[in-house]
């Protein structure tokens, strides 16, 4: 009687779901969704490899690029508009040379002239202390700052600089070198070292104002104890190019 209460018993009662069964379903469903995810996402496209997914460095390279098409573009324009304004604008031959003067001094003209030219490179990424007493280079200590390629442009201009082109962009009153790491940007385009700063002027004016700098005194002092690349060239005649950029100021507002 009570075996066949038992069996009664038994019989009634709904399955039990033990939790390894359960766990194992939800491990598959799970599985599941992400392989959908996955090749939602991808669309038959290799997700690691895919060329549209640009690095920020990559995206940086095509800007800068693009910004030397544009400024090539600019200052083709401007040339094509001050060839027309040439013709007949009513100037006398005084006003034209107070204006050629002007463009002179605000270095949007080339420029030509003797000229020195001052290459700073990055230590060996290996390098070690050369001279005695100097600890081992931390990595700040065996790459360009910004400071390094200031230092450079403000002796050049102490030292009687008529102009002066960094890599191959004219600097004019509202240039600034900066630097992001060890890469410089100017006026919009971006270059890594070695940079050249080439400046048109006395020679031996510019090239004794760069060893009177106690800035670029410092800077010596890592050229000789880790390598840093420092190198001064003569390049007799030069031609410096126009500053072909915008001339716009940019500067904040107060909000209203």
């Amino acid at each position: 009687m009570s075996n066949s209460a038992d069996s009664h018993k038994g019989a009634g009662r709904r399955p039990r779901w033990r939790p390894v069964r359960v766990l194992t379903g939800a491990v598959f469903a799970l599985a599941g969704l992400i392989f959908f995810t996955s090749f939602n996402t991808a669309k038959g496209t290799n997700i690691r490899t895919d060329a549209s997914l640009l690095k920020l460095s990559d995206l940086i390279q095509e800007r800068s690029h693009k910004n030397g098409e544009l400024d090539e573009s600019n200052g083709s324009l401007r040339d094509d508009v001050e060839s027309l304004a040439q013709r007949d604008n009513g100037s006398t031959k005084a006003d034209d040379a107070r204006l050629k003067a002007l463009e002179e001094n605000a270095g949007t003209k080339k420029l030509s002239g003797k000229a020195v030219t001052v290459t700073l490179a990055d230590a060996p990424p290996n390098a070690t202390a050369k001279l005695p007493g100097y600890p081992e280079p931390q990595p700040n200590d065996l790459v360009i700052h910004q400071q390094d390629l200031q230092a450079v442009v403000n002796a050049l201009w102490q030292g009687g600089a008529e102009g002066i082109k960094v890599m191959d962009q004219r600097l004019i009153s509202t240039s600034a070198v900066r630097c992001v790491g060890n890469t410089l940007i100017l006026q919009g385009r971006v270059y890594s070292p070695p940079y050249k700063v080439t400046a048109v002027g006395d020679p031996d004016k510019l090239k004794n104002a760069l060893a009177a700098s106690p800035e670029i005194q410092n800077y010596m002092l890592y050229v000789n104890a880790y390598g840093l690349g420092w190198k001064v060239d003569d390049d007799g005649a030069v031609t410096l190019p126009g500053y072909s950029g915008t001339v716009d100021l940019h500067y904040a507002k107060s909000a209203e």
